[in-house]
């Protein structure tokens, strides 16, 4: 297959996390070409896309697409749309990794607006794929029907369900909770094709079993992402915290370290592999900007997958079907 382009200059750890990130995929026999400046330290053996420009965190996405063609971002989607990669992933500005991904390698036809797709993991269970998270703050009612349908793809070539069941953010199970956007996309959601929609949701379903597509606008969805992340770091620290406040405490987390290493590494943000903008003519991986070397390789490894499953096609036939 065509190389993974990695942004190795996104993120705050970059270009050290990102460029140890695509040698550690390598290494597992993924070939990827790094998008960064010429003189680049640690680079090695590695193919190189050259660009002399980088969008920073605080640029405006739009502008900084537009003002700097010469970025590691733009380049990064120029190259896959033009068949020198497969796919793309950076751990850099959001916003800017989006607008890259749409204007260079453009909307798949009959999309109405590209979503990220984030995977919410649920100990014991396959995550819960959270959409939109971030790419729209407003939303149109057959919006959320596409995201439905967008979701359950990704669900299907990413965690292997069978049939994604989609559930709508509300304030309420029933279906009359909500305010207008949601009672008119749970109309259109009900009869949809090819979705296996069970109706309202709340917050508190997102990391649970019981639900494996959660649809929302992207501001709802973003909020809800975050406050997730800011309560398990949390809850991990108090509980670390706990472990080492006396000697006895020390001893016995040192016997329940068996039990409770696999949650960590389960709730852990890095081994998730990135969120997925999906939508575009391409497959985008997007990292956490606080994104490890792993968390790199994870993510290469996802957009391999993706490629490899021609997820992108799936989504192409699943848009027509809706």
């Amino acid at each position: 297959m065509l190389p993974i382009a990695v942004d190795a200059m996104g993120g705050d750890r970059a270009p050290t996390d990102a460029v140890a990130g695509a040698h550690m995929a390598a290494a597992a026999g993924i070939p990827v070409v790094l998008v960064g400046p010429r003189n680049m330290e640690g680079r090695g053996e590695l193919e190189l896309i050259e660009a002399s420009e980088v969008i920073a965190m605080d640029d405006d996405p739009a502008q900084g697409v537009r003002r700097k063609k010469d970025s590691t971002l733009v380049r990064a989607a120029e190259a896959v749309r033009d068949g020198r990669a497969s796919a793309m992933i950076s751990a850099g500005n959001t916003g800017a990794t989006m607008a890259s991904a749409l204007l260079r390698m453009g909307r798949i036809k009959g999309v109405n607006r590209p979503a990220i797709a984030t995977p919410i993991p649920v100990p014991g269970a396959t995550p819960t794929v959270l959409l939109d998270a971030g790419a729209n703050a407003e939303v149109q009612a057959e919006w959320l029907v596409q995201f439905a349908q967008m979701g359950s793809v990704y669900a299907r070539h990413r965690f292997g369900v069978e049939r994604p069941r989609v559930g709508l953010l509300s304030i309420g199970e029933e279906p009359g909770k909500g305010d207008s956007l949601r009672k008119q996309a749970y109309e259109l959601l009900g009869v949809a094709p090819v979705i296996d929609f069970i109706g309202n949701v709340e917050g508190r379903d997102v990391m649970s079993a019981d639900v494996d597509v959660v649809v929302t606008d992207g501001f709802t969805g973003n909020v809800v992402l975050k406050t997730l992340e800011g309560g398990m770091r949390t809850v991990v620290k108090a509980i670390a915290a706990a472990f080492t406040s006396s000697p006895d405490y020390a001893r016995a987390a040192e016997t329940l370290r068996p039990a409770l290493l696999p949650l960590y590494e389960a709730l852990d943000p890095d081994t998730t592999g990135g969120a997925i903008l999906l939508g575009v003519e391409g497959v985008c991986i997007i990292a956490h900007g606080s994104s490890s070397a792993t968390a790199i390789a994870n993510g290469i490894t996802v957009a391999k997958e993706m490629v490899e499953g021609r997820m992108v096609d799936e989504l192409r036939a699943a848009v027509g079907a809706v």
